[in-house]
């Protein structure tokens, strides 16, 4: 079987995240292959595919490991299968995905870049305790929210950018909070840069420690900022080491997320089910 390595929210190898991508002729195969995939292709996940019959509300079935759990969404593996499938011919323009967390769609446009619809997440206020503020090394956190159960992550807003960038939190302390993960994010420090906001985001619960770019993450900082800003277009950049830019619009309920894609390994998968 044919697997990539994509790296997505970026228009260059090695920049933005990267994700598995698998694509299957048939069925799902056992989960425990399906885990032992993800594990061994050991990025913060891996897509697995397979073709729908046509006629339904759906195109291609869709799932998401990362190296030790299923999660109900992910965002830039998405993005990267939508990509997969424009590059290899299998399907253009929209395409529509059925996933744990209901029906995705994806479009390609004649530049390249690739828009998913994305349920925007609810936010809930949430009165951090300390413990909170300690594990990400005694920052002073403004606000927080609870996201909705399919994404399941903290946003956690910080005073500036440079608190963000400079964030060396304790993962093993993460852990203890039983949320999928923590998003920290501030305003820009100069959007003349070309983005309106920072985050990082950090999922040591499902074995990811940080996540470079979370596409998920963004259904929930597009409300965040729209409400902050007084606009419902906005760029974000997230990551540390590794970054990727994030177009968003928040229209209602849905959240279109906006980014390019680029294979940098597509190699053979001698292990089958």
């Amino acid at each position: 079987m044919r697997i990539r390595i994509v790296d997505a929210f970026t228009d260059r190898p090695f920049g933005g995240n990267p994700a598995g991508v698998l694509l299957l002729d048939g069925e799902f195969p056992p989960d425990s292959w399906l885990r032992q995939v993800a594990a061994e292709v050991n990025l913060s996940e891996t897509a697995f595919a397979h073709p729908l019959p046509p006629g339904g509300e759906a195109d291609w079935a869709l799932r998401w490991f990362t190296p030790t759990a299923e999660v109900d969404m992910c965002g830039h593996a998405t993005l990267a299968t939508a990509h997969v499938l424009a590059e290899s011919g299998l399907a253009s323009g929209r395409v529509r995905f059925a996933a744990r967390c209901g029906i995705l769609t994806t479009e390609t446009a004649g530049d390249g870049t690739l828009t998913m619809d994305f349920p925007t997440s609810s936010l809930t206020r949430w009165d951090p305790p300390a413990e909170v503020a300690a594990a990400l090394g005694g920052v002073e956190i403004l606000s927080a929210h609870d996201t909705s159960p399919h994404i399941g992550d903290l946003v956690i807003e910080l005073a500036d950018e440079k608190t963000v960038r400079e964030l060396r939190p304790d993962h093993a302390a993460l852990r203890s909070f039983g949320q999928r993960g923590l998003i920290v994010t501030a305003p820009a420090e100069d959007p003349a840069r070309g983005y309106d906001f920072v985050s990082r985001g950090f999922f040591p619960l499902v074995g990811i420690d940080e996540d470079p770019v979370t596409g998920s993450a963004h259904t929930a900082l597009a409300p965040f900022w729209a409400a902050r800003l007084g606009r419902t277009e906005l760029t974000g950049l997230q990551g540390g080491a590794r970054q990727g830019l994030v177009r968003v619009t928040l229209a209602g309920d849905r959240t279109l997320l906006t980014g390019r894609a680029v294979t940098v390994i597509d190699g053979e998968l001698l292990s089958s089910p």
